[in-house]
């Protein structure tokens, strides 16, 4: 008996030992070995936030399926001559901390520190290290008031609805900084908190593709896209929350970075201008960006999403919706009915506009 006493007694007191000798593994260890079967938890469906590149060579864009290793699949392939993406127009990276060295590993990587860094050359790309959703406190990161994502109030609707990984850090050094050719990283910014610094993003790489690419599209379908305009980006949950009585829906796109309002101001006076040239700005020009959208999303399934179009606002005018979620979805607001003049607001209607049914939805 006194013998089995000892042998327990030196066992637990080896197993003391042993555990204040050799720390624990750090979290973002154990965090990186988890991320080695699962994409980003702010994807969309089935589609990985990495994007594929487009050769410098002018070949077509690598696929997802291309990528050999669930690892890399976390990051975008090496940019190519222009940029990142399909259309080859996204100059920035957001990544998480512990996906850095992975990153920097690949063929053709040009980095040099864990923190904002840029190329060299015409069209520089920024790779921006995330702060991890983790280190927000409650409603709070750094000062700044985020609120809560569905997810955190037991709201998930599906995997789109996760909560994000992470956030990018927009200071004022920082904000001018380009993300893509025709947008910088201010114009993603929440509208609220003005006077707050630092500031933080959601955004995902796929969405500044789709832009570029309905701006692209546009472009050859004779309409002049360059004075395509953020109305509103990235949405805190808390500014989200606020503005509900005015159209946000209460799990809004906006909070997972992946959606953007936007109008094309041809003149520069911050309104949506005249597209069509029939002399007056309506319904009928915000729908040629819904246009450019369904032949954007037919020849790049990839980045399909949803698209809503408002035909009445306060300051910029008509507006569309785009975001990337990953499942078609259409809808419109403030459209007048004949000579009624009774606005559809209705979330469950259909209405037909220009001889084209879409659906009345209230996932903005």
């Amino acid at each position: 008996m006194t013998c089995n006493r000892f042998r327990f007694s030196l066992a637990v007191t080896t197993f003391v030992t042993l555990t204040a000798i050799i720390p624990p593994a750090p979290a973002r260890a154990l965090q990186l070995y988890s991320l080695g079967a699962r994409t980003g938890s702010n994807a969309v469906a089935d589609h990985v936030d990495s994007l594929p590149t487009v050769a410098s060579s002018g070949g077509a864009a690598a696929s997802d399926s291309s990528v050999s290793t669930p690892a890399t699949k976390l990051l975008f392939s090496p940019s190519g001559e222009k940029g990142s993406g399909l259309s080859g127009k996204v100059f920035a990276r957001f990544v998480m901390p512990e996906d850095w060295i992975a990153l920097a590993s690949l063929p053709g990587a040009s980095v040099a520190s864990a923190s904002v860094q840029s190329t060299s050359g015409p069209n520089a790309e920024t790779v921006f290290t995330m702060r991890s959703f983790g280190q927000k406190v409650r409603q709070w990161l750094n000062g700044y008031r985020l609120g809560y994502w569905p997810e955190e109030k037991g709201r998930v609707r599906s995997e789109a609805y996760k909560n994000p990984d992470g956030f990018i850090e927009v200071t004022p050094d920082n904000e001018d900084t380009r993300v893509s050719e025709h947008f910088r990283l201010r114009d993603f910014v929440s509208h609220d908190q003005k006077d707050i610094w630092p500031k933080y993003v959601v955004l995902r790489e796929p969405l500044l593709d789709k832009l570029e690419l309905v701006i692209e599209d546009l472009n050859d379908h004779g309409v002049n896209a360059e004075g395509l305009r953020i109305r509103s980006g990235f949405r805190t949950p808390a500014h989200n929350f606020s503005v509900r009585g005015e159209g946000s829906a209460r799990d809004s796109r906006h909070q997972f970075g992946d959606a953007a309002d936007v109008y094309i101001d041809q003149e520069g006076n911050g309104k949506m201008s005249d597209l069509n040239g029939d002399g007056k700005v309506s319904f009928a020009d915000v729908k040629m960006i819904l246009d450019a959208v369904e032949r954007v999303e037919a020849r790049y399934p990839e980045l399909v999403g949803g698209t809503g179009l408002y035909a009445y606002s306060g300051r910029s005018g008509p507006f569309a919706h785009i975001d990337v979620r990953g499942t078609r979805a259409r809808w419109v607001r403030g459209v007048y009915k004949g000579r009624s003049r009774r606005v559809v607001r209705s979330h469950k209607t259909t209405t037909k506009v220009s001889k084209v049914l879409v659906a009345v939805s209230n996932t903005h």
